[in-house]
């Protein structure tokens, strides 16, 4: 065998072998300790708050103002909840459910009307929707407190005035909802979809029910859950227009507080009343919430 012959042979093997010798798994795709520890610090500041008002809603009126209070929960959070429940000032169960039907309707009108105008402002061709569409973009630098007198006295005229039609009516879109799912149709759905509804027939319409509404389902769980929170923790605009008859769970809340003594075990063990149906719905919701992203991400 000539020296030409073995030339191929060994640069194989020197091919060969520096294929081993290269790191089989890429660098960095694991995260290190400073990442998890990072991660940690975040998790607990994040329970904190939960943890500080189980503390305290499960003491007496005298926890907080122990300067040896334990950091163990005691045993009254059945109690005082009991106390929360049944207080008549409060109306609890009836401003439960005018929270849960105020925020679902608010999340369902706010998800249907911002992806309509999402889908035409992002995939319709019309004058001046590059304007309008900063228009409404704009009004989110207007503060709510602006538009609290006109309101009041808009409602005030129509008879609305503690009633839960004042707190749902001027949340049934947000310029925030019409601007995320703007962005986000732009990106998701190919302009080749929607000349393929047009050849086969279909309207305006009945294509956004069969292509738009599809794919902007990912945006639209994550705006309806950010929604519906928004709705359910609404404090301002309820407390002003809402009477203690028919109030929502934070205005209802707020009675709990007296003029000269505040027993902040009573008052922290109906915040945690108050959470724990964000919690159930984070816990059914949070899954299905992070699949839909994932299946709009890797769709192409």
């Amino acid at each position: 065998m000539t020296a030409l012959d073995m030339k191929p042979v060994a640069v194989q093997d020197e091919g060969a072998e520096r294929q081993n010798k290269r790191p089989r798994h890429i660098k960095g795709t694991r995260p290190g300790w400073f990442i998890y520890a990072c991660l940690g610090v975040v998790m607990l500041a994040s329970i904190f708050p939960f943890y500080w008002s189980l503390l305290i809603g499960s003491g007496d009126s005298y926890t907080i103002r122990d300067p040896d209070m334990s950091w163990i929960p005691g045993g009254n959070f059945f109690a005082n909840a009991a106390k929360v429940v049944n207080d008549p000032a409060v109306n609890f169960w009836m401003a439960l459910w005018n929270s849960i039907l105020s925020s679902a309707l608010i999340a369902a009108s706010v998800v249907f009307f911002s992806t309509l105008a999402g889908w035409a402002f992002a995939k319709l061709r019309f004058r001046g929707s590059s304007w309008l569409l900063v228009f409404v973009i704009a009004t989110m630098a207007v503060p709510t407190q602006l538009g609290v007198v006109p309101l009041y006295i808009l409602f005030s005229d129509l008879g609305w005035t503690g009633q839960l039609g004042a707190i749902i009516v001027p949340a049934l879109v947000s310029a925030f909802g019409v601007f995320w799912m703007t962005q986000y149709l732009r990106q998701a759905v190919p302009d080749e979809l929607i000349e393929a509804a047009r050849v086969d027939g279909a309207s305006s319409f009945r294509t956004f029910l069969t292509v738009g509404l599809p794919a902007a389902r990912p945006a639209a769980a994550m705006l309806a859950l950010f929604t519906f929170v928004s709705a359910w923790n609404n404090f301002f605009w309820p407390f002003i227009v809402l009477d203690r008859q028919n109030p929502t769970l934070p205005v209802a809340l707020s009675l709990l507080q007296s003029n000269y003594f505040v027993d902040y075990s009573i008052v922290l063990a109906g915040v945690l009343l108050a959470t724990i149906p964000l919690l159930i719905l984070f816990v059914f919701a949070g899954k299905q919430l992070v699949s839909g992203i994932m299946q709009g991400a890797v769709k192409g």
